[in-house]
């Protein structure tokens, strides 16, 4: 019996799953530092709330790792 291709589909749910997860962590880190003001320029907070949007939109459309690497971008600027 070749368990190999069942042990790549485990593998490969867990990893979507995990990536899954991580875009609402990373929604609520941009939220929490949001709430507390932080010093940014007007430009800044618009690109930050932009990706926080757009993050929001990729995760809903299943696109985890697309949207991890945007939320990224405003995490970056809210220096985390």
């Amino acid at each position: 019996m070749n368990i190999k291709p069942a042990l790549a589909v485990a593998l490969f749910t867990v990893a979507t799953s995990a990536w899954a997860f991580h875009c609402p962590a990373d929604m609520k880190k941009i939220d929490e530092a949001l709430s507390k003001n932080p010093q940014l320029t007007a430009e800044q907070m618009t690109q930050v709330k932009t990706w926080r949007a757009e993050g929001e939109t990729l995760h809903k459309a299943g696109k985890h790792q697309e949207s991890v690497d945007t939320l990224a971008k405003a995490l970056k600027v809210l220096g985390m």
